[in-house]
C-alpha cells in the first residue's frame, strides 16, 4: 500500500528529539555496523519469503485458469492469503529506505478503484469526479481512454499492466498491479459492508465453457499476467538486499548514525502514521469497510498483525522464515540496552502489549467477527478492540521516540496521518 501523499504529514516537531545524556560504548561503531547488518539480513529473508510464496501463488494462479473449479480457486485463494504473511512483515523495511519506497506501490497498492479492472456492482456507482478511469473495466474493452487518447488494451500483458495502466492518468487509485488487484480478481467485491462475508467471485468468472460476467478470456490474462508481474517485482527487491544489492548497500554504506535513522524512522513511520492512522484509525471514524487494507479478502486482521509482528521482529533483530529457520544477531534493542535499559525494556514490553492487541483483533475475526464488522458503526466492542490496538501502537510510538533520543539520533521524523494529529479535517 501506497500512503496517500494527500493524507500523509510529517510530524518532525514530536520526533526531533533531544539528545539524551548517555554515552555510547567504546565498541559502538562496530556494534552499530552489525546491528545494521543484521537488519539487512532480516530484510533479505523476509523478501526472499515473499518471493517464494508468490512463487506458489503465480503456480496456483495458473492451475486456476488452465482448470477452472471451486477447488482451483480455494487454492488461489489460500496462497494468496499465506504469500500475505511474510510481505507484510517486510514492511518495517519501507519508510526511510527510498528503493523500498519507490518500489513498494507495485506491490501493495491501495485502496483501490476495482471499477479500473474489472465488473462491479451498480451500487458502485458510474463515475467519479477524482477518476475518469473509475469504472473503465478494461477486461470487458481492448480499447479505453486515457487522458483523451485511446490505448490499445487488447492485450492485458505484464508490460501493459505496469507500464500503462498502473496510476494511470497519475491517479494513485487506478491500481493495476500487486497484492490486491490479485485479490480482487480472487474474491471479487465485498458486498456485505459491515455485515458478516467477503468476496463471493465465482469460478466460472474463468471457465471459458461456462462464462459468468462475460470476458472470461481476458480475465485469466489479466489475473496471470498479474501473478507473473508480482513474482518479478519481488525477485527485484529480494536482490536488492542480497549481497551485492543496492538496498543493501545503501544501508551498510552509510554511516552508522544514517543506517539506524532508516530502521527507527520505518519503524516510527509504520506504527503511527501508516498503521495506526492511515489504516486502523481512519476506517475505524468512519466506520466504513471500503478502508479496510485487504478488504475484498477480509484478511485485514491478519494484515495489520504481521505488520506489528514486522515492527517488533526489526528492533529485536529476529525474524522466523516461514520454513521455520530464524534470521538473527545484533539488535536495535541491544544497542538501546547498552545506553538506557529502560527504554529498551519500556520499547520491548509495549511491543508486547501491541501485538496481544492485535492478537484480540485477530481472535475475534477468527471467532466469525471480520474486521470490517469491529469497525462497523454500533459495534461497540469490535470498536473498543480496535481502538485498543490503535492506542498500543500510538504509544509504543513514543517509546520509539525515547530510543531516538537515547541513540541521539538528531533528525529523525516519523510520518504521521489527519486522522491522528487532526482528526477534524477527516470529515471536511
Amino acid at each position: 500500500m501506497t500512503p496517500k501523499t494527500a493524507r500523509l504529514a510529517a510530524i518532525a516537531a514530536t520526533t526531533m528529539l533531544t539528545a539524551a545524556v548517555f554515552l555510547l560504548p567504546a565498541n559502538a561503531a562496530t556494534d552499530e555496523k552489525a546491528v545494521l547488518s543484521t537488519y539487512a539480513d532480516i530484510a533479505q529473508a523476509v523478501y526472499e519469503d515473499s518471493l517464494t510464496t508468490s512463487k506458489t501463488l503465480d503456480e496456483k494462479i495458473h492451475a486456476l485458469v488452465d482448470k477452472p473449479s471451486a477447488e482451483t480457486l480455494h487454492e488461489a485463494r489460500q496462497a494468496w492469503l499465506a504469500a500475505r504473511v511474510p510481505y507484510q512483515q517486510s514492511e518495517a523495511f519501507r519508510f526511510g529506505n527510498p528503493i523500498v519506497d519507490a518500489w513498494e506501490g507495485r506491490v501493495n497498492a491501495w485502496p483501490l478503484d476495482e471499477g479500473l479492472i474489472d465488473y462491479v456492482d451498480a451500487n458502485y456507482g458510474t463515475e467519479s469526479d477524482e477518476n475518469a478511469l473509475y469504472t473503465a473495466n478494461v477486461i470487458a474493452n481492448p480499447k479505453i481512454q486515457i487522458n483523451g487518447e485511446t490505448v490499445d488494451a487488447s492485450r492485458l500483458t505484464p508490460e501493459f499492466l505496469s507500464g500503462t495502466l498502473q496510476e494511470a492518468g497519475d491517479i494513485e487509485a487506478n491500481v493495476a498491479t500487486g497484492y490486491h488487484a490479485i485479490e480482487f480478481l480472487l474474491w471479487g467485491q465485498d458486498l456485505h459492508g459491515t455485515e458478516a462475508g467477503a468476496g463471493e467471485r465465482s469460478y466460472t468468472d474463468y471457465d471459458k465453457a461456462n462464462c459468468t460476467n462475460g470476458n472470461c478470456e481476458r480475465r485469466a490474462e489479466y489475473l496471470t499476467s498479474a501473478a507473473d508481474l508480482l513474482v518479478s517485482d519481488l525477485e527485484e527487491m529480494a536482490a536488492n538486499w542480497g549481497d551485492n544489492g543496492e538496498a543493501r548497500k545503501s544501508v551498510l554504506d552509510a554511516e552508522p548514525q544514517t543506517g539506524l535513522s532508516v530502521i527507527l524512522t520505518g519503524l516510527g513511520s509504520l506504527s503511527y502514521g501508516e498503521l495506526a492512522g492511515e489504516r486502523m484509525k481512519l476506517g475505524l471514524m468512519l466506520h466504513d469497510p471500503e478502508e479496510e487494507h485487504d478488504c475484498f479478502s477480509d484478511n485485514t486482521h491478519n494484515s495489520h498483525l504481521n505488520d506489528a509482528l514486522g515492527i517488533q521482529n526489526v528492533y529485536l533483530g529476529r525474524y522466523t522464515r516461514i520454513d521455520g529457520s530464524t534470521v538473527e544477531g545484533s539488535s536495535l534493542s541491544s544497542l538501546v540496552a547498552a545506553v538506557d535499559p529502560s527504554v529498551d525494556a519500556e520499547l520491548k514490553a509495549k511491543l508486547d502489549a501491541t501485538n496481544a492487541k492485535m492478537q484480540a483483533v485477530v481472535k475475534r475475526a477468527q471467532s466469525g467477527e471480520a474486521y470490517d464488522q469491529q469497525i462497523g458503526e454500533g459495534n461497540t466492542e469490535g470498536n473498543a478492540a480496535v481502538q485498543a490496538a490503535i492506542d498500543a501502537l500510538v504509544d509504543q510510538t513514543k517509546s520509539l521516540e525515547r530510543a531516538v533520543a537515547a541513540l541521539k539520533l538528531d533528525a529523525v521524523a516519523f510520518e504521521g496521518s489527519d486522522s491522528l494529529d487532526a482528526p477534524d479535517q477527516v470529515f471536511q
